[in-house]
């Protein structure tokens, strides 16, 4: 468990003791707002997105009924971009930001050095969930600016657990959310029940993962962090080549709408397309193909309205990763054609 929790740290550019685990990243945001519940002041302003998962807009909307402000950074209905610009009248005061890296299904990726720095200026703490960036490459979270950055293990080639970042001097001013005999341990301190044992030390697999592809490439370096920083970029680059030709082929059609940024340099390769057909419908009929792909909200709600979504007749979700083929786009594209 030490060691998959430093190594991971390592990769991530933290501590080790600003790395908590907990059952899943909706949860650990739930005790997380919790936390910060109890922390700020009554009618302290915190400003989330209509881009979010819900895991990292629901719990923190709850706070108003706590007497929380909240103001809600909205996306761009055509493009579900998220504009900075519009981040700034927001920050007057605000105490907390939340927002994502990359949008489950808007797929843009979110500057967060250039939003965190926003915040900061302004003297607010930055919330970023990282659930759909970090199986595109593990990011430095110390460099990104964040003070917490939330992912999920089990979207990351690990077992099902939430991983947590929250830098120290954060860490030491929130309460308490563990069992009062742990308060001096920044990493129990968010987490109110005992550790998935098993599950934490399995984590470690990740960190084998990341060296096992470093040194495919060739790498030679014992910097845990440098391995990381690496394989990420691989991983991203690969990841862009295989994108272009689908995001060419849909923004081709005059019968789809491509959700998120046309050039896959600027998103990562989770691709929401909305048709006449619903997307549960799309997805069925390319299973028979071959083709494992996935239809309806996905959890964001919210996006899909802002962009004048029906979330009931949802979207067609198309994703992979670095290990897949430029054979399996192939067969992907020429599949929804058939299907389209």
């Amino acid at each position: 468990m030490d060691e998959a929790r430093t190594r991971l740290a390592g990769m991530l550019g933290v501590d080790a003791d600003e790395l908590s685990f907990g059952p899943s990243t909706t949860q650990n945001t739930y005790v997380l707002a919790q936390a910060f519940r109890a922390w700020l002041p009554e009618g302290a302003a915190i400003v989330v997105t209509d881009q979010d998962h819900e895991a990292n807009s629901g719990p923190w909307r709850r706070l108003e009924a706590s007497g929380m402000k909240i103001r809600e950074w909205r996306v761009d209905p055509g493009t579900g971009h998220l504009d900075p610009c519009a981040l700034a009248p927001l920050l007057d005061g605000a105490a907390l930001v939340c927002f994502p890296h990359c949008s489950n299904v808007v797929g843009e990726i979110n500057d967060v050095a250039a939003i965190a720095g926003m915040a900061h200026d302004a003297g607010a703490v930055v919330c970023v969930d990282g659930v759909s960036y970090a199986p595109h490459g593990f990011p430095d979270v110390g460099a990104m600016g964040a003070d917490i950055y939330l992912f999920s293990a089990y979207k990351t080639y690990g077992p099902h657990q939430g991983i947590m970042v929250m830098r120290r001097a954060l860490g030491e001013a929130l309460p308490n959310q563990g069992h009062f005999f742990n308060d001096g341990d920044p990493t129990k301190r968010f987490a109110p029940a005992g550790p998935d044992h098993a599950q934490v030390a399995a984590c470690a697999g990740m960190a084998d993962y990341v060296d096992a592809l470093f040194e495919s490439m060739g790498g030679r370096t014992p910097d845990q962090a440098e391995r990381a920083r690496a394989v990420h970029d691989a991983m991203q680059a690969r990841e862009e080549a295989l994108l272009q030709p689908l995001l060419e082929f849909l923004v081709g059609r005059n019968d789809v709408r491509l959700i998120g940024p046309r050039d896959a340099r600027s998103r990562a390769p989770t691709v929401g397309v909305l048709a006449e057909r619903p997307g549960a419908d799309l997805a069925a009929a390319l299973a028979p193909m071959g083709i494992m792909a996935g239809g309806g909200d996905f959890y964001a709600v919210r996006p899909l309205q802002a962009m004048g979504i029906d979330p009931a007749h949802g979207v067609l979700r198309l994703s992979f990763t670095h290990y897949t083929s430029q054979d399996e786009v192939s067969r992907l594209i020429t599949a929804l054609d058939r299907v389209l």
